[in-house]
C-alpha cells in the first residue's frame, strides 16, 4: 500500500522524533499502534530499540505469543516483565482510574529495571495517538507522571493513520480489532480478580472459535452477569435455539450466574458511558 504526501510527512515525522531520542524503550502491547511504534523505532533507531511486554493476567489469550512473534518479524529486541497489579488495592477496587494504577506498575517496573541497567539512557514510548485524547484514559496521566512521550501524538497521527502505516510496513495486524486488557470488562466497582479475567478471558475464547466471531466483548456487570457484545451484524450467530443453550451452558460451567445478549451490539469502550462527569473528576483529582 502506497501512502499519501500527509502520511508520508507524517511518518517521517515519527521517525525523526524517536532518532533523537538515541535509544528508545517501547511499552510494547502487541496492538496496532504500539507496533507501527516499534516498527518506526527500528527504522529510526535501530539495535538502540527494545520492546518489553508486561505480562498479567489480565493479558488476553494469544497476546503474549503474538507479542513474541510481532517482535521478531519486525526486528526488534523483544523482552517479557511480569506484573503485579493485582496486588494493589486501589486496581483491584476498580474505579475509574483503575488503567492509572496498571500503567503505574508498568512504567515503574522498566524505569527500575530495565531503564536503571544498560538503557539508562533511553526514553520509554507508548503507542497512545492522536484519537486517544479524547478518550477517558487515566493511564495517561501515569504516563506524564513517568515522563513516558508518545511519538504518535507528537506526529499527529490518527488510528487511521496508524492503521494505513501498518498496511505499509506489510506488519500482519495492521487490521487487527483492539484488544484491551481484560480487566476492562468488568464494571467499574466490581472488585478485579484473576478468576474473574481468567473467566472473561475463556468465555471469548469460546465465543470466537465457536462461531468465527473476532470482534467481540464479554463484559462482567455486578451479581457475575456476563453482557455478550457483537457486531449488530453477527447477533444472529447468536440467537438459534442450538447456539443459546451453547452459550448458557458454557458461561454458567465457567461460573457466570446469568448471561445476556446486548442488542445494541459491539461498542469500544462501553463500559464508560455511565461514567458521570464526577467520576471523571474524581479520577482524575486522584491522579
Amino acid at each position: 500500500m502506497s501512502l499519501t504526501a500527509e502520511l508520508t510527512q507524517k511518518s517521517e515525522d515519527l521517525q525523526h522524533i524517536l532518532a533523537d531520542m538515541g535509544r528508545v524503550i517501547v511499552a510494547f502491547s502487541a496492538g496496532v499502534d504500539s507496533t507501527v511504534v516499534a516498527q518506526a523505532a527500528v527504522l529510526a533507531c535501530g539495535d538502540h530499540a527494545l520492546a518489553v511486554t508486561a505480562q498479567s493476567p489480565s493479558l488476553a489469550t494469544g497476546e503474549k505469543e503474538e507479542a513474541i512473534q510481532l517482535a521478531s518479524i519486525i526486528g526488534i529486541e523483544h523482552r517479557l516483565i511480569s506484573t503485579e497489579e493485582f496486588s494493589t488495592d486501589a486496581y483491584r477496587a476498580n474505579a475509574p482510574d483503575r488503567c492509572f494504577f496498571c500503567k503505574t506498575e508498568l512504567y515503574q517496573l522498566i524505569s527500575h529495571s530495565i531503564a536503571s541497567e544498560e538503557w539508562s539512557s533511553a526514553t520509554l514510548v507508548n503507542g497512545a495517538n492522536l484519537d486517544d485524547r479524547g478518550d477517558h484514559r487515566p493511564g495517561m496521566q501515569a504516563a506524564t507522571d513517568f515522563h513516558v512521550r508518545s511519538p504518535l501524538i507528537e506526529a499527529g497521527i490518527t488510528k487511521a493513520d496508524v492503521r494505513n502505516l501498518a498496511r505499509h510496513w506489510d506488519l500482519p495486524i495492521w487490521n487487527k480489532p483492539a484488544h484491551p486488557c481484560l480487566s476492562s470488562r468488568i464494571a467499574y466497582g466490581v472488585e478485579v480478580t484473576e478468576e474473574r479475567v481468567q473467566r472473561i478471558d475463556q468465555g471469548e475464547q469460546f465465543l470466537r472459535q465457536q462461531f468465527q466471531i473476532e470482534e467481540l466483548r464479554v463484559r462482567l456487570e455486578t451479581n457475575e452477569l456476563a453482557r455478550i457484545e457483537v457486531p449488530l451484524t453477527q447477533i444472529q450467530k447468536l440467537t438459534s435455539p442450538t447456539a443459546l443453550e451453547q452459550i448458557t451452558q458454557k458461561f454458567l460451567q465457567l461460573g457466570f450466574l446469568n448471561v445476556t445478549l446486548d442488542l445494541q451490539g459491539f461498542r469500544s469502550g462501553s463500559m464508560n458511558q455511565f461514567l458521570s462527569l464526577d467520576d471523571l473528576q474524581i479520577a482524575s483529582q486522584n491522579n
